[in-house]
């Protein structure tokens, strides 16, 4: 009788874990990137602290909503986004007027949907060229 009671016990156990677990892949479903809607529409990465690192990023589907985590690089250029990926040409020469030089750059990527402009220009202050530090690095080899 004992023996009975326990295997009864251990079959409704197992039923009840194999249901319960059912459930959790349905749920998965639902959400992930597995489920029906195919035209996932994604807002910027937005960090949890300051103006860089880990973050999240909302995306949109019908009445789907999902959150996910990102991050946005420390080195990023805001004016731009972290979702742009440019390919740059050299720095031009030092505009003596301005102090600045600057270079183009042409869209390589956008990521999660982001609106991007096809080419981007950047600035960049001129740097003086010191003769005393190139002085002191042909030094140090000599010794």
């Amino acid at each position: 009788m004992q023996h009975r009671g326990f295997l009864l016990l251990a079959l409704l156990t197992l039923l009840a874990l194999t249901s319960a677990g059912a459930k959790k892949k349905d749920k998965v479903k639902k959400g992930g990137p597995g489920s029906e809607c195919a035209e996932w529409t994604w807002g910027p990465c937005t960090p949890s602290s300051k103006d860089c690192g880990v973050g999240f990023r909302e995306g949109t589907c019908g009445s789907q909503t999902q959150r996910i985590r990102c991050r946005v690089p420390c080195n990023w250029k805001k004016e731009f986004g972290a979702d742009c990926k440019y390919k740059f040409e050299s720095w031009g020469a030092c505009d003596g007027g301005t102090g600045t030089k600057a270079r183009q750059g042409t869209l390589k990527k956008a990521r999660y949907n982001a609106q991007c402009q096809e080419t981007i220009r950047v600035t960049k202050p001129c740097t003086p060229k010191t003769k005393a530090k190139a002085k002191a690095k042909k030094g140090k080899g000599k010794d």
